[in-house]
């Protein structure tokens, strides 16, 4: 067999060939939508590449995004690494200090800049003490006003080069990508993606196993494209020439409906809290999403009241998987099995679509309990999840994170899961967000979805609260609907009556206005934690 390197042109070069007149469409948070082809995303692409050499800029060098999703973006997923240079995609949503200490970890030599996001790059290199990046583009056909000199627009940057770059040697294990964990804990840390971790990750995004995208397939990642490379959607739909549909700035339910279906979406993905807000806008509407085969949810668990709305209201499964920045990040999707096929909807519900799925095919995981051994696929004994595979991190930049980390190769995943005897796995918890009452655990995410399940509630986030007697004790945060109210009383009742015991059950429950978030999404319950503590 030939030994070909598997690098990012593998990914790249299929598009522009094979699939040219696929559009590229991209919506700005000013709401200008622009298109173009894979050709011509090609000919920038490879402008780009001469335009990183002509900036100086040496093999191996970091450059740095802070961007919204949109083609030009995806031009910078494959011009960087295709040219050798390594692509550090930088949060937007982080404060100005986090946001320097990423500049400054990673030691970028060039920042590629969405225009509306200059004054937070100006905040964060002001700040110190990190050098300022040599060369700072703004993605767009001229230069606000800024305080910072020497940056050139990107249009201006790239008009006068040439359309087809030489296609260099790359090692397959070099660097390709960088990015940050979203530092729950401590300082974020960097994870290396190579170019082969990156191929082999996007072939299983493709796959039927992962997201299932194929060349006649209209995608759009909500999640954003600096969070983990927006789940592998972008290098997967440019590797099969499937249509790419990019929505910028925070989320308008309204507008991104009709990006759905104007666009003819075939598969989206996003965090629960996107598709909670698409579903009301659709109710409200009385639409559906005709077009829409499948939706990918990740981030956290869906509640499955959501997964059960998408299917009876609007005919749209809700496929749910699990990973994170260390796992590329796609690691399990939960589709149904083949010997499901004659089962009902309620009982494909139950034992696949509200797993956090099955591992992909090359992604191992192992779940042991406190003493390091094994715990059994019985669907109750629960443990810490580990995983290993050929797109999963085994080392922090800078050699940082070494307790993360068992000694036989495994990654902590931080996550508390339960197997079944039918080989899906469910996330109990994360392990710190797990309630340790009376020396018996209870698992926030599961009492979360039952709340959820109230006709009352929107939202519902779960934690531990110190307790002079039994050490923890759940709190039940609320969001309810407008007008609505609820006690406690009910809150234990329904939990009791959907096999809660007696002692799991909250003796609190608190009202707020909204979940408070991580930059990514995902409930921010140390928030909360502080909050109510």
């Amino acid at each position: 067999m030939m030994e070909t390197p598997l690098n990012a042109w593998l990914l790249f070069d299929h598009a522009p060939h094979h699939a040219p007149e696929a559009q590229l469409v991209s919506r700005a948070p000013t709401g200008e939508v622009t298109r173009l082809n894979y050709a011509a995303f090609g000919r920038r692409t490879h402008q780009l590449m001469h335009a990183l050499d002509h900036l100086g800029l040496a093999h191996g060098d970091r450059v740095a995004t802070l961007a919204w999703n949109s083609a030009r973006h995806l031009e910078a997923y494959f011009g960087v690494p295709c040219s050798g240079r390594v692509l550090h995609t930088l949060n937007v949503r982080v404060s100005p200090e986090e946001l320097a200490y990423m500049l400054g970890d990673a030691d970028d030599r060039a920042v590629l800049v969405d225009p509306d996001l200059l004054p937070l790059l100006e905040q964060a290199l002001a700040l110190g003490p990190a050098p300022t990046p040599a060369h700072v583009v703004v993605l767009g056909d001229c230069v606000p006003e800024t305080t910072l000199s020497g940056v050139i627009a990107y249009e201006d940057l790239i008009a006068d080069e040439p359309a087809l770059y030489p296609r260099p040697d790359i090692d397959e294990r070099a660097p390709m990508g960088l990015c940050y964990t979203s530092g729950t804990t401590g300082r974020p840390k960097g994870v290396l993606y190579t170019h082969r971790s990156t191929f082999l990750h996007a072939l299983a995004v493709t796959s039927h196993a992962g997201m299932s995208i194929g060349p006649g397939d209209a995608v759009l990642p909500q999640v954003p494209m600096f969070h983990a490379n927006a789940w592998g959607m972008p290098y997967a739909a440019a590797a099969v020439g499937a249509k790419q549909v990019f929505f910028a700035g925070a989320l308008e339910p309204s507008t991104f409906v009709d990006l759905l279906v104007d666009e003819r979406v075939t598969v989206a993905a996003g965090v629960p809290t996107v598709w909670l807000g698409i579903a009301d806008e659709l109710t409200r509407r009385g639409g559906t999403l005709p077009a829409v085969r499948h939706i990918i949810c990740g981030g956290s668990q869906p509640p499955r009241s959501l997964i059960e709305r998408y299917r009876t209201e609007f005919g749209v499964p809700i496929v749910q998987a699990w990973g994170m920045t260390e796992t590329s990040p796609l690691a399990s999707v939960a589709w149904p099995q083949e010997h499901m096929r004659d089962w009902s909807e309620e009982e494909i519900t139950s034992a696949a679509r509200t797993r956090a799925g099955l591992p992909l095919p090359g992604v191992e995981i192992c779940i042991r309990d406190e003493a390091g051994t094994e715990v059994g696929s019985d669907g109750s004994s629960m443990g810490d999840l580990l995983v290993r595979g050929p797109w999963v991190v085994d080392g922090y930049l800078h050699g940082r994170g070494a307790e993360n980390f068992t000694t036989d190769g495994w990654f902590k995943t931080g996550d508390v899961a339960i197997a079944s005897p039918g080989g899906y796995f469910v996330i109990a918890d994360r392990t710190k967000d797990l309630i340790k009452s009376g020396g018996e655990w209870i698992s926030s995410v599961d009492m979360e979805d039952q709340v959820m399940r109230l006709d009352k509630v929107v939202e519902a986030a779960v934690i531990a609260v110190p307790d002079p007697k039994w050490q923890e004790r759940p709190l039940v945060c609320v969001v309810l609907k407008a007008g609505e109210n609820l006690t406690v009383d009910e809150v234990r009742a329904h939990l009791s009556a959907t096999g809660f015991a007696k002692w799991q059950l909250p003796d609190r429950i608190e009202l707020i206005d909204a979940v408070p978030r991580t930059t990514v999404g995902k409930f921010d319950k140390k928030a909360l934690r502080a909050r109510f503590a």
